[in-house]
């Protein structure tokens, strides 16, 4: 099931301006390159950066997310008439056959039951080929981010063209057990 931020078109606009610094996808491509992988499915893949970078370096990519909106916007980047775009969720992958498969850690945190992981794994095991390999990360919950959640310490003002001026905060709604809740606003005083 997509995350409601990745279905609004205006929203999943924001993704990629808002989150500029993307050297954290710097691992999967040396990884990609360490294991010689010439197919790739990225599980996830959102505003489609991974996958255009891996594209661009001519790996065969299917990218697959649930969000048709982030889609779109993957769908106009460098490289991406190079990559096979599947509007699809993690459990419900189509049997491919790919040297890797990956989710990066954005993708790893939105599974919250056992059965959710179950599903999205045995999924990615079915895209594999024999011997082939699935990478992701997840957060450390030791680290108990999400006490840094609040409004003073993560707001942000960006000017993002087309959109001009977006403050953007994420806000600690609830923890309870081994879930935590939040809720990130943007505004910019135009309707996004």
């Amino acid at each position: 099931m997509a995350d409601a931020l990745f279905e609004e078109p205006p929203l999943a606009e924001l993704y990629d301006p808002l989150d500029p610094d993307r050297s954290d996808l710097d691992a999967y491509v040396a990884l990609a390159a360490e294991f010689n992988a010439g197919t790739v499915l990225d599980v996830g893949c959102g505003t489609g950066t991974l996958a255009c970078l891996l594209a661009q370096r001519g790996v065969q990519v299917t990218a697959a997310d649930p969000a048709a909106a982030s889609l779109a916007v993957a769908q106009r980047k460098p490289g991406a008439e190079h990559v096979r775009w599947l509007h699809a969720d993690a459990a419900s992958l189509p049997p491919l056959q790919v040297d890797l498969v990956t989710m990066t850690a954005n993708v790893a945190q939105v599974f919250l039951t056992g059965q959710e992981w179950a599903a999205a794994l045995r999924s990615a095991r079915q895209s594999l080929r024999p011997g082939g390999r699935l990478v992701f990360e997840s957060r450390d919950p030791a680290r108990a981010a999400w006490l840094e959640w609040t409004r003073d310490q993560t707001y942000r003002r960006v000017v993002v063209p087309g959109a001009g001026p977006v403050e953007t905060w994420t806000d600690l709604t609830a923890v309870e057990g081994n879930l935590v809740s939040f809720r990130t606003t943007f505004a910019n005083g135009r309707d996004l």
